[in-house]
């Protein structure tokens, strides 16, 4: 019971901190960083500690540094998790706020527990089957994130091509929890998110190729000039959000599930607003009580066939 506990608190946790990781990209954006150079540059630091102490390892240790997976089938494997995971979720949550409310991208990508549970039904029903207390668990938990989400004003401005970017980054989460499932089965956390950095930044190429005037930033050397507030806010996603809640999430995927583990994501909306309110001094109103209340009462019932 315990351990379970723990596997619970560390997945709060790691929602907790991408819950604050919108307040530290939008001060980057502020300081005149692009979306995709901010993804570029926590992911290229995350990749390079991780490498570095994978290599260490094998060095100290003398134990054999994996750089590829056992199959050309796993590596493709890798190569979607760092799509889903990576390189497409970033770009397409990013450019959905470019074209529809926040509210609506909230409200959209933070419904991807949902889309995990569909999902898993599908793939693997034959292994995964779902309780009605759990799928109304996780319907109530839905429910609480959208009343957080829209604190009382029950009003979406609808935009169809920020709307869809959100859908497609709320499948992109779905799936990677789906596929980190199965890699987790044969792969340890650590190597998992490796490559996921890996992949995620390779993906990028096209991207920069189309866009070269944001490639600029990493061939000129004013880059090596960056005031301390942006290499600090850079080192906390790359180090902390990046490096260390990935590995996280991903072993918490292996002892608690896709599903299970992936309705904590209702909770980042939540978070979200609490920094606002410990930060900016935002109120507190009872629908976000009432909103913190259905969440943690859904998550209690998705969560009982894990008893």
């Amino acid at each position: 019971m315990n351990s379970k506990i723990f596997l619970h608190a560390i997945a709060f946790a790691v929602v907790a901190v991408w819950g604050s990781t919108f307040v530290v990209t939008k001060l980057l954006l502020q300081e005149g960083l692009s979306p995709a150079q901010i993804f570029t540059l926590r992911f290229i630091i995350a990749y390079v500690l991780l490498l570095a102490y994978s290599l260490g390892r094998s060095v100290f240790h003398t134990q054999r540094s994996t750089l590829f997976a056992s199959s050309w089938r796993d590596e493709l494997l890798m190569v979607l998790l760092g799509i889903t995971g990576g390189s497409v979720y970033f770009l397409a949550e990013n450019a959905a706020m470019l074209y529809t409310t926040a509210t609506n991208t909230s409200l959209i990508v933070c419904s991807c527990p949902l889309f995990t549970m569909l999902l898993m039904a599908v793939f693997w029903r034959k292994t995964e089957r779902f309780t009605r207390v759990q799928v109304m668990g996780s319907l109530l938990a839905c429910l609480g994130m959208a009343i957080v989400v829209m604190n009382g004003h029950f009003v979406l401005h609808l935009s169809p091509l920020g709307d869809l970017l959100a859908f497609a980054a709320c499948l992109c989460w779905a799936f990677y929890s789906l596929l980190t499932k199965k890699a987790v089965e044969r792969y340890a956390p650590l190597f998992i998110t490796r490559k996921v950095f890996f992949y995620g930044l390779l993906t990028m190429i096209p991207y920069y190729i189309l866009m070269p005037s944001e490639a600029g930033i990493f061939i000129s050397p004013s880059t090596l000039h960056l005031p301390p507030s942006i290499i600090f806010n850079l080192l906390f996603l790359g180090v902390v959000a990046s490096l260390l809640c990935y590995v996280l999430w991903n072993w918490v995927i292996s002892k608690l599930g896709a599903v299970v583990a992936t309705n904590w994501v209702y909770c980042n909306p939540l978070v979200t607003i609490l920094f606002a309110w410990w930060l900016l001094n935002e109120p507190v109103t009872p629908w976000l009580i009432l909103g913190t209340l259905l969440i943690l009462f859904g998550m209690y019932f998705a969560d009982r066939k894990h008893q």
